[in-house]
């Protein structure tokens, strides 16, 4: 992460946090944190806020007679919170996202789970119709503690150049 002070005014200062397009390097890594630990309370809350009704995310019950024995955290809440993670170092400064691929699950994720991330920034390009901005692709993946990898995706955004961010 990227963390900046701006001086707004003459003594005065703001802090500006992220990164401008010219800030990114392809094969560059970041690695994100701090980590996130997983609650029963998180993943019961994202499931049924999500109206995902598939009883292995927040019936201990169903989940116990399954091959993994115990209820699976939400695959969706495990991508919103890897992002999450990443978002100080690669979209804090972002115009928007442009969209995400390749999105693979490895591992199961369990609560109690503390997640990990990194992301390497595999893609760098201006704008073709913004000349004040560029497009940044990383490839992000998310881990438990003890480097077991659970998930990995692919991300672009759209960021805008020194001088052209909401902040600057």
């Amino acid at each position: 992460m990227t963390k900046t002070s701006i001086e707004i005014a003459p003594g005065r200062f703001r802090e500006s946090f992220g990164r401008h397009f010219e800030d990114f390097e392809i094969g560059h890594v970041y690695e994100h944190r701090p980590g996130r630990t997983v609650t029963e309370n998180d993943n019961i809350w994202f499931t049924l806020l999500t109206m995902n009704t598939h009883p292995l995310h927040f019936d201990n019950e169903y989940a116990s007679k399954s091959e993994f024995g115990q209820a699976l955290v939400n695959s969706c809440l495990t991508l919103s919170i890897v992002v999450g993670m990443s978002v100080s170092d690669v979209s804090q400064k972002a115009i928007g996202n442009l969209g995400w691929t390749d999105i693979k699950l490895v591992n199961p994720v369990f609560t109690g789970d503390t997640l990990y991330a990194e992301s390497t920034v595999i893609g760098k390009r201006e704008s073709a119709s913004r000349p004040t901005q560029g497009i940044v692709t990383v490839r992000t993946v998310g881990m438990k503690a003890g480097g077991v990898p659970v998930i990995s995706f692919e991300r672009s955004a759209l960021i805008p150049k020194r001088g052209h961010a909401i902040d600057d």
